[in-house]
C-alpha cells in the first residue's frame, strides 16, 4: 500500500493527522517548522493558542456543553521524534519527509524511524481539538519540544503555564497498560583527549563495520538483550590489538544515547604482511556474534574493507585506554525490580562513541527508578574510565515518576477500560524517560497517567505501530474525557 493509504486508516482524523506530521520534518532540535505547524492548527480552529519562549505549544478548548463542573485535561504529548536511519540511505531528516506506508497490521517506514513515538499522540490530541461531537471537559492540548534529546521542554516549562486538573500524556507504547510511574536519568560523557601519532612504517589501512543490528529503545527495550554494537567493536579491537599488532586510527559508533548503537565503524592499520589473517579473524568474529546472539539478531555483519591510510593514529597508550575503558564499562540491564521481576529497574546504555583526532568521545544513558541505583552506576562508569584516564562529567539528570497508586484517575480510567472492553488494564512503570516526572516537579498536585498504543522498536528503522490498537486508543481516550470526575 502507498502511504496515502494511510490517511484512510480509522479514526480518519488522527491518521489525517499522523500523515500530515509525517510530511513536516521533525528531528529532535528542529522544534521551528513542527511547531508552527502546530500552532497553525490551533490558530486555524480559533482556539486559544500559544507558544512559550523554549518552544512548547499550548492550546485550550473550551468544555464541550454539559462538561462545564469535570475537573480541567491537559492532553500531552512531544513534538520532536528520533532520527535513525538504515546505512547507506539517503534521507535528510531536517528536510525530507517519512516514507511512512501501511505494513499489513501495522503502519511502519522506508529505512528510517517512524516517528510513531509521540507523533501518534500528538495527532490524537489535535483530533480531539478538531472534534465537533465528542464531550470533554476543558481541554488543554501540550505539545514539548525536544523530549528525545533531553526532555528540555518540559524542563523549560514555566509555573501557571498549564491550567489543568489531570494530566494524560500519551508516549506510551503497549496498548492495554496504564503507566504510572517511569525511570530517571544521567547522562555520562567521557572524554579521552590525544594528539595523533604516525602510521608505523609498511603498515596499511582497512576499515571494520559492523552493521546489521537492531537497536531499538534503550528504556524499552534494553531488556531484550540485544546486541551493543560499541560492545561488540571493541571486543573485536582489543583482540586485533593483541593478537595481530592492529593500531586504531578512528571510531564511530552509534548516534544517540536514548537508542540502542546498531552500527559501529573503526578505521585500522596493520602490517601489510598480516591482511590475510585480520581478514580472516573478522570472518571468524562475525561467525562468533552471530551465534552468541542467535534468535536475538538476525542481520549482524562484521566486514573489513582496504581504505587509504589515515593521516595519524590513537597513541598506543591512549588506545590500550579507550579499549579497556569501554570494555569494562557496564552496559545493559543492571537490576530488576524485585516487586516487579519482569520491569528493569537500573540499566546503562553505551550509547555512542566517536574520535576526531583529538578526542575520543563517549556517551551513556544510565536509567533507573531508584535515585541511589543510579548514582551506583553512575559511580561504576566513572571508577572504570578513571582508572582509563578518562575525564569524566554527569549531565542532563532528570527525575523519575514515582508511583501513585491512590490515583484518582488511574480509578477512574480503570473503571472505563473494564466497562469498555471487557477486561482489565495492566498498570505499570516503564523503564523510560515519560515527561511526567518532570511534569510533577513543576505541577506536584496535578493527577497524571500516561498510555498509548502500541508501538514496536522505537528510535530504530524497524518502529512500527499497530493500526487496531490505535483505534482501541481512540476510544478508549474518548470514553475518558466523556467520564472525567466533576471538579
Amino acid at each position: 500500500m502507498e502511504s496515502n493509504d494511510i490517511r484512510n486508516l480509522e479514526p480518519k482524523a488522527l491518521w489525517q493527522n499522523f500523515y500530515d506530521l509525517t510530511q513536516v520534518p521533525r528531528p529532535s532540535g528542529k522544534k521551528e517548522p513542527v511547531g508552527t505547524f502546530l500552532e497553525n492548527i490551533g490558530k486555524s480552529l480559533g482556539l486559544e493558542t500559544q507558544r512559550d519562549e523554549i518552544g512548547n505549544v499550548l492550546v485550550r478548548k473550551p468544555a464541550t456543553p454539559g462538561m462545564e463542573n469535570r475537573k480541567a485535561v491537559v492532553l500531552q504529548a512531544h513534538m520532536d521524534m528520533v532520527p535513525q536511519k538504515n546505512s547507506g540511505v539517503a534521507h535528510n531528516f531536517e528536510t525530507d519527509p517519512i516514507q511512512a506506508y501501511v505494513d499489513g497490521d501495522w503502519v511502519t517506514a522506508k529505512d528510517t524511524t517512524l516517528g510513531a513515538d509521540n507523533g501518534i499522540g500528538v495527532s490524537t490530541a489535535f483530533a480531539i481539538l478538531q472534534s465537533t461531537n465528542i464531550p470533554h471537559p476543558e481541554l488543554e492540548v501540550f505539545i514539548t519540544v525536544d523530549e528525545e534529546t533531553g526532555m528540555y521542554g518540559a524542563f523549560g516549562l514555566q509555573p501557571n503555564f498549564l491550567k489543568g486538573d489531570i494530566l494524560l500524556n500519551l508516549d506510551s507504547e503497549d496498548e492495554g497498560e496504564l503507566y504510572v510511574g517511569c525511570a530517571g536519568g544521567l547522562d555520562a560523557n567521557i572524554t579521552f583527549a590525544y594528539k595523533e601519532v604516525e602510521v608505523p612504517e609498511g603498515d596499511v589501512a582497512l576499515k571494520v563495520s559492523l552493521t546489521g543490528l537492531k537497536g531499538g529503545h534503550s528504556g524499552v527495550d534494553i531488556h531484550l538483550q540485544r546486541a551493543n554494537a560499541n560492545k561488540l567493536m571493541f571486543r573485536f579491537l582489543k583482540d586485533a590489538v593483541a593478537e595481530y599488532e592492529a593500531r586504531l586510527a578512528s571510531i564511530e559508533g552509534g548516534s544517540l544515547r536514548n537508542a540502542i548503537p546498531r552500527e559501529a565503524f573503526a578505521v585500522i592499520t596493520v602490517p601489510e604482511e598480516g591482511i590475510d589473517d585480520i581478514v580472516e579473524f573478522v570472518k571468524e568474529t562475525e561467525e562468533l556474534f552471530i551465534e552468541e546472539f542467535k534468535g536475538v539478531e538476525e542481520g549482524i555483519s562484521l566486514s573489513v574493507e582496504t581504505v587509504d591510510l589515515p593521516a595519524g593514529l590513537l597513541p598506543e597508550e591512549t588506545q590500550d585506554d579507550v579499549i579497556n575503558g569501554v570494555t569494562a564499562c557496564f552496559n545493559g540491564v543492571y537490576r530488576f525490580m524485585p516487586e516487579l521481576p519482569t520491569v528493569v529497574e537500573t540499566s546503562n546504555n553505551l550509547a555512542i562513541i566517536k574520535s576526531d583526532g583529538s578526542a575520543v568521545e563517549i556517551k551513556t544513558l544510565i536509567r533507573s527508578s531508584v535515585e541511589s541505583r543510579k548514582e551506583e552506576v553512575a559511580s561504576m562508569i566513572e571508577s572504570a574510565f578513571a582508572l582509563a584516564g578518562a575525564k569524566i562529567e554527569f549531565t542532563g539528570g532528570y527525575p523519575g515518576w514515582k508511583p501513585n497508586l491512590e490515583s484518582p484517575i488511574l480509578k477512574e480510567m480503570t473503571t472505563v477500560y473494564e466497562q469498555k472492553f471487557d477486561s482489565t488494564p495492566k498498570v505499570m512503570i516503564i523503564h523510560a524517560g515519560l515527561e511526567c516526572g518532570i511534569l510533577g516537579t513543576h505541577y506536584p498536585d496535578m493527577d497524571m497517567i500516561s498510555f498509548g498504543p502500541t508501538i514496536r522498536h522505537p528510535h530504530s528503522p524497524g518502529e512500527k505501530v499497530n493500526i487496531a490498537t490505535v483505534q482501541k486508543f481512540w476510544d478508549y481516550l474518548v470514553a475518558t474525557l466523556a467520564n472525567i470526575p466533576v471538579k
